[in-house]
């Protein structure tokens, strides 16, 4: 990236990139304009000029840092001030090189690179290494006393004995876990784990531990081999929004170096050690919406079933499953399960009552998952209420299963409205809050999604889909439509203007809206007083 065109056409044109390893993906002339590509194309490697209009070197690579740490950032600048250097060494620059600089060392800079690169993932790779840390890693007690901890069953002085003889680092509020599932771990090729899926599981735990080190967290895992991290000690919104940002780190490494999927469920924040199973509970369950978003993504249970879940859940098995189908599922499949569950009844020749109150306890569990979306005074909810007395008067198990089966389909159809409406609600409130703050020039996606109490990357994701454009195009849009009715109605000069739209630097704001319109804001005000 290089604010002079001949500079970086220079670069371009007169290295021979895939001969030194590398896929030249494109040249920008400002940081800004490098951001957004660096988001779409996630590039391994960042060659960039200290000087540049709009964002500079250091802000762009301070940028990378916080979102895309696996990213290397080489600094090229004509500058060899000590500060430079300084700034660019502490926000860990690969290399720091002072122009001018041959098209030759740029070449033996890429070899070197590329050689560094291959080292780091021969490292990852390293067979070897991996059965050694294997073997080296954590005694099984310590997980066993995290998934405890995880219980709720110990006393809060039996933890931190349990963390003073486990060497782990205390722990301090709010807390929040995440959980983390390989998808489709049968299907992974293992020919080069040597057929051994341990191997292939430390090497996922050992990326997990990557991502999360110098962070204030404790990484472990369960006995059904998922991979927790208990992160603690940030302020309330810093936590979450951490834990958000390093999960999709987690999720976007694990894709790129273990050529795997991962879905990573997002539990709710606590702020006592007793309320760390809820937490935990929250995580597992966000895992299960896997079925209706699909795998390789990032799932906070706070996107899809927001804070109002009941104090107490029940834990027999067929509840959990049919309260998650009507969260998740087709009708399909609940059908599925509905004569799964019949078929069950009937090979257990348990006694009629006792069949009554096995589906009881499943309209139960179809009640409070309808709670969840809409409270005590939802129709749904008093419908079931009557449903329970219904019950009686079917005779045989066949009755019992249609009857079952409309309740269900009625259940999955009432809790889809209830998500779409609330989506399309909190888009109206963005959208709203848009028009109200869009002259801020520090409006961000942060604080749009903070506004409806939503993760960045689910709800960019609802945005985009309900309006076919992402949140800060929206943005951009609503500033140039206001800022051709002021140049149209006003009499404002091109710098007023776009102050009055939320651009401080009118260079800029001129740039954009002749990308947007096709002419200058000079030219556009011209234009109209030509056709008046």
């Amino acid at each position: 990236m290089d604010d002079e065109i001949e500079v970086r056409e220079g670069i371009k044109e007169s290295i021979e990139w895939e001969r030194h390893g590398f896929e030249c993906i494109g040249d920008y002339r400002n940081g800004k304009e490098a951001l957004e590509a660096i988001a779409e194309f996630r590039p391994d490697l960042v060659l960039s000029d200290i000087c540049m209009p709009f964002m500079d070197g250091i802000e762009l690579t301070r940028q990378i840092q916080l979102k895309y740490p696996y990213i290397k950032v080489i600094i090229l600048t004509g500058h060899d001030e000590f500060d430079y250097a300084q700034q660019a060494l502490r926000l860990k620059v690969h290399d720091f090189v002072v122009k001018p600089i041959t098209a030759n060392e740029i070449r033996s800079l890429l070899d070197r690179v590329k050689a560094e690169m291959d080292k780091e993932a021969e490292s990852r790779e390293n067979l070897s290494h991996l059965k050694m840390q294997l073997h080296q890693s954590l005694p099984l007690l310590r997980e066993r006393f995290l998934e405890q901890l995880m219980s709720g069953t110990l006393s809060e002085r039996k933890i931190m004995e349990r963390f003073h003889y486990f060497g782990l680092p205390l722990i301090e509020p709010p807390y929040l876990v995440v959980a983390i599932d390989i998808d489709n771990l049968d299907e992974v090729k293992k020919e080069r784990w040597q057929n051994d899926p341990e191997l292939f599981r430390s090497a996922a735990y050992n990326i997990v531990q990557e991502v999360v080190e110098s962070k204030e967290a404790i990484v472990f895992r369960t006995r059904e081999e998922r991979m927790v991290v208990l992160f603690y000690g940030d302020s309330g919104n810093e936590l979450d929004e951490a834990a958000l940002n390093l999960s999709e780190v987690m999720r976007f490494c694990m894709e790129k170096y273990l050529k795997c999927t991962v879905t990573v469920g997002v539990g709710t924040m606590c702020r006592a050690l007793h309320e760390l199973p809820l937490s935990y509970k929250g995580a597992i369950s966000a895992l299960d919406y896997r079925f209706m978003l699909g795998n390789n993504r990032v799932i906070s249970i706070q996107d899809m079933e927001g804070g109002n879940k009941p104090a107490q859940q029940l834990d027999m098995e067929w509840n959990r499953k049919f309260s998650t189908v009507i969260k998740t599922g087709t009708f399909g499949e609940t059908q599925a399960l509905i004569e799964q569950l019949i078929s069950c009844l009937k090979a257990s020749l348990m006694p009629m009552g006792g069949c009554y109150l096995q589906v009881q306890s499943i309209i139960i569990s179809i009640m409070n998952t309808i709670h969840e979306f809409e409270g005590n005074h939802s129709n749904h909810f008093k419908g079931y209420d009557i449903a329970q007395k219904e019950i009686n008067q079917f005779k045989t198990l066949e009755e019992i299963e249609e009857w079952l089966k409309t309740i269900c389909k009625e259940a999955i159809l009432f809790v889809a409205e209830q998500r779409s409406d609330q989506t399309k609600m909190q888009v109206l409130s963005v959208i709203d809050y848009i028009e109200k703050h869009y002259v801020n020039e520090n409006l961000s996606v942060d604080e749009l999604c903070r506004h409806v109490h939503m993760s960045k990357s689910y709800f960019s994701s609802v945005f985009k889909q309900n309006k076919e454009q992402t949140i800060m195009e929206y943005v951009t849009r609503v500033r140039i439509d206001k800022a051709k009715d002021l140049l149209n109605q006003t009499s404002l000069k091109s710098y007023e203007v776009a102050l009055k739209v939320g651009y401080s630097d009118p260079q800029y704001f001129s740039v954009l809206f002749k990308k947007h319109t096709g002419t200058t804001p000079t030219e556009y005000r011209d234009k109209l007083l030509k056709e008046k």
